[in-house]
C-alpha cells in the first residue's frame, strides 16, 4: 500500500554541454582584456569547461580602440603561450583564437587595411559587438562592409543590449535579412544578467533567431552560472537549438 503513494523518481538533470562541441565566444587568454589576469586562472577556466563537456574553444578576447588595443599579432603570441600551458597541463580541449570586435572607429578603419579579420574557427564569420546603452550609428555600415570584405559578421550577445528590449522582433529578422547572424549568450538563460536579459534572450530563443550560442566566460563567476543552466527551465530549449557552433 505503501508503494502506492510512493513518488515517482525525478528523471537526472542533465549533466553538460558536450552536444555543443565547440563555445565560440570565451575570454580565456590571460592578461589582455577583461578576462583572467593570471595564467593559473586561465588553465582552471578551461578544465571547467572541458567538465562541461566541450571539445573545442575559440577564444575571443577584445579588441577596442580605447580599452583593449589588441591586434592579431598580440593575440597570436599570447595564443601561443596559453596552448603551451594546456599541452604541459594535459588539458584536453582544442583551443584557438579569434576576437570580438567592437564596432567603433578603430574597426571602421581595419574594414579599410588589407589585413585579414580574425574569424570563428574555419569559418569566414566574424564576431562583433557594441556598447550596451546605445546603439552605434554606424552599425548598418559596419555589417555591410564586413560583408563587402567577404566576411559574415556575428552579433554577440544582442539579448544584453538595452537599447534593443522593448524591440520588436522584426528588428532582429531584418539584422539577419542583411546577413548578420545572432549570438546567444548562453548564461543570460539561467538569469545571470538580470530579467531584462533574460526575458529578451528567451524571446529571441523562443523565435529561433540565434545562430550560435557562446558562453562568454570570463571569470569562475560565468563557470558557476553555466552550472545554474543545466538546471534551468531553459536548458531543454537550448538543447534543441539549431545552432552552428559544431561546425567551428
Amino acid at each position: 500500500m505503501f508503494n502506492i503513494f510512493k513518488r515517482k523518481k525525478t528523471e537526472q538533470q542533465p549533466e553538460d554541454l558536450a552536444w555543443l562541441y565547440a563555445d565560440m565566444h570565451g575570454h580565456f587568454i590571460p592578461g589582455i582584456d577583461d578576462g583572467p589576469k593570471e595564467l593559473e586562472q586561465s588553465l582552471k577556466l578551461l578544465e571547467s569547461m572541458v567538465a562541461f563537456g566541450y571539445k573545442k574553444l575559440v577564444t575571443t578576447p577584445h579588441i577596442n580602440a580605447d580599452f583593449f588595443p589588441n591586434t592579431p599579432e598580440i593575440i597570436a603570441g599570447a595564443l601561443a603561450s596559453l596552448q603551451h600551458a594546456v599541452a604541459e597541463r594535459g588539458i584536453d580541449i582544442e583551443i584557438s583564437a579569434a576576437a570580438e570586435y567592437m564596432i567603433d572607429f578603430g574597426f571602421m578603419d581595419l574594414l579599410d587595411a588589407p589585413a585579414p579579420l580574425l574569424t570563428l574557427g574555419n569559418t569566414n564569420h566574424v564576431l562583433v559587438e557594441m556598447g550596451y546603452m546605445q546603439e552605434v550609428p554606424m552599425l548598418d555600415n559596419a555589417l555591410f562592409r564586413v560583408q563587402a570584405k567577404g566576411y559574415v559578421p556575428v552579433l554577440a550577445h544582442p539579448e544584453r543590449y538595452v537599447f534593443y528590449h522593448d524591440a520588436p522582433l522584426s528588428l532582429f529578422e531584418n539584422l539577419k535579412e542583411k546577413g548578420c547572424l545572432l549570438q546567444l549568450n548562453v548564461i543570460a538563460l539561467a538569469g545571470y544578467y538580470g530579467k531584462e536579459v533574460l526575458h529578451a534572450a528567451e524571446r529571441l530563443l523562443n523565435a529561433g533567431l540565434y545562430d550560435y550560442c557562446g558562453s562568454d566566460v570570463h571569470h569562475e563567476r560565468h563557470i558557476k552560472a553555466l552550472t545554474m543552466l543545466l538546471n534551468s527551465k531553459n536548458y531543454p530549449k537550448i538543447k534543441h537549438g539549431n545552432f552552428l557552433n559544431a561546425s567551428l
